[in-house]
């Protein structure tokens, strides 16, 4: 099936060096009818508060809040990673948070939420890997492209760092490299079916 006439059911977000000022800048072209849950793992300090979601809710039309544990996942809300926990989805659709080991010397890694998303949505992912330092989300964005599901990236010419975005396109089949305003406008496009 085309990734044009599929059905879609949900957008995982991989971010770190440079997310606040980029993540800000997509989210607010997602339109106010955007019928997917958003979940984003961002490579934020440990004491960090909830400002990062205050932040996004000034800039986004749908609503912002912090995962919560076993919260169950609704449509059309942005959720992001609380600090120094690992964000996973259960096959229930439901959020789990853990604290087990640092991967890829991240906590919250965007390897995690991505395998774990990709076990429960199969092909019915879409899944975006934005600027930043090292190589977490490379190997998720490959599992989930393995099990059919979409994958967006960064161009790195645009990225504040590069690595990144270039990791993923080093190690898997991408399906669109695209600037941050041509990202937000293939969210668009992409959940425009599912309405």
């Amino acid at each position: 099936m085309s990734f044009n006439k599929k059905k879609y059911e949900i957008v995982v977000i991989g971010v770190s060096a440079g997310g606040m000022q980029i993540l800000p800048e997509i989210l607010s072209g997602i339109k106010d009818n955007f019928p997917l849950p958003v979940i984003i793992v961002n490579h934020i300090a440990p004491s960090s508060d909830n400002y990062f979601a205050m932040l996004l809710q000034e800039k986004c039309k749908l609503k912002v809040k912090e995962a919560d544990e076993k919260e169950l996942i609704e449509n059309s809300v942005i959720y992001t990673s609380p600090p120094n926990y690992h964000l996973l989805i259960e096959s229930d659709k439901t959020f789990c948070l853990s604290v087990d080991q640092r991967i890829n010397y991240a906590r919250p890694s965007i390897d995690v939420l991505f395998y774990s998303a990709s076990d429960v949505y199969k092909s019915r992912i879409i899944s975006v890997v934005l600027t930043g330092a090292n190589s977490d989300g490379a190997k998720g964005a490959r599992y989930i492209k393995k099990n059919g599901g979409l994958v967006i990236v960064q161009d790195p010419a645009t990225a504040y760092i590069e690595v990144m975005p270039q990791s993923v396109i080093d190690i898997c089949e991408v399906d669109f490299i695209l600037n941050p305003n041509q990202i937000a406008e293939k969210l668009n496009k992409l959940a425009e079916i599912n309405i």
